[in-house]
C-alpha cells in the first residue's frame, strides 16, 4: 500500500483574514452583526438573523463588498500559508461565500478555496443562501483521506470543530476562550511560526 500524503486544511477568516462581518459591523454601527460561529454553533440561525438585519437596514451586497475591499489578511497570514504552500498542498475550507472571498484570496496569492454561495436580485439584496452541502468542511475532511491523504485541520470556531476532530492531526487556531474550554482536547496556538512549526513537525 503506497504511504499517504499530507495536506493541510484550514479556515479563512479569524484564521487568515478578519472576521468579514464584525468588520461590516463595526462600519455600518450594528452591533448585532458582530455574532459569528464563534458565538453561535447553528449556521443556518446565525445566517437567517444576519440577511433580516440586512432586509430592515436596507443593506445589500455592494454594501458589504465595499467593507471587503478595505481589509488585508492578518499580520503575519500571507507569509504564514506561502510559507506551508512550499512544503504541502492546502485547501481553505470557509463557510464564507463566494461573493465575498475574491478580494482577500488575491491578497493571500489564490490558495484553493471551497466555500458557499450567496444569492442576490437584481437590486443587490442578499435574498438567500446556498450551502454547498451540509458539513462541507468535515466532509472534505472524509473526502481526501478516501484519497489516502493524511489530513491536518486548523480553525477557530464551532463550525470548524468537526473537521478538526476528524482529521487524523486538528488543531484550535485563534480561538477564543469559549471554544477551547468546549474542546479542551484540540491543541491551540495562537502564534503563526509556532503552528507553521508543529505542522512541519507532522510533515516530517
Amino acid at each position: 500500500m503506497s504511504e499517504k500524503q499530507n495536506i493541510v486544511v484550514m479556515d479563512l477568516e479569524g484564521v487568515l483574514v478578519p472576521e468579514i462581518w464584525i468588520a461590516f459591523a463595526e462600519k455600518t454601527g450594528i452591533p448585532e452583526l458582530r455574532r459569528t460561529t464563534r458565538d453561535e454553533p447553528d449556521y443556518d440561525k446565525l445566517m437567517r438573523g444576519r440577511l433580516k438585519i440586512l432586509d430592515d437596514r436596507g443593506l445589500g451586497l455592494p454594501d458589504i463588498q465595499e467593507t471587503i475591499g478595505s481589509l488585508r489578511p492578518l499580520d503575519g497570514a500571507k507569509e504564514f500559508i506561502s510559507r506551508l504552500r512550499e512544503e504541502t498542498q492546502v485547501i481553505i475550507l470557509s463557510d464564507t461565500f463566494e461573493q465575498f472571498a475574491a478580494p482577500l484570496m488575491k491578497q493571500l496569492g489564490w490558495p484553493t478555496l471551497l466555500c458557499h454561495r450567496l444569492v442576490t436580485d437584481e437590486t443587490g439584496r442578499i435574498v438567500d443562501y446556498r450551502l454547498r452541502m451540509q458539513n462541507q468542511k468535515m466532509r472534505a475532511v472524509e473526502a481526501l483521506q478516501s484519497l489516502n491523504y493524511r489530513v491536518i485541520a486548523f480553525g477557530d470556531s464551532f463550525n470548524d470543530t468537526a473537521m478538526i476532530g476528524k482529521a487524523d492531526c486538528g488543531y484550535l487556531f485563534h480561538a477564543p476562550q469559549n471554544i477551547r474550554e468546549r474542546f479542551p482536547q484540540f491543541p491551540a496556538f495562537d502564534d503563526y511560526p509556532e503552528l507553521l512549526a508543529e505542522i512541519e513537525s507532522q510533515l516530517r
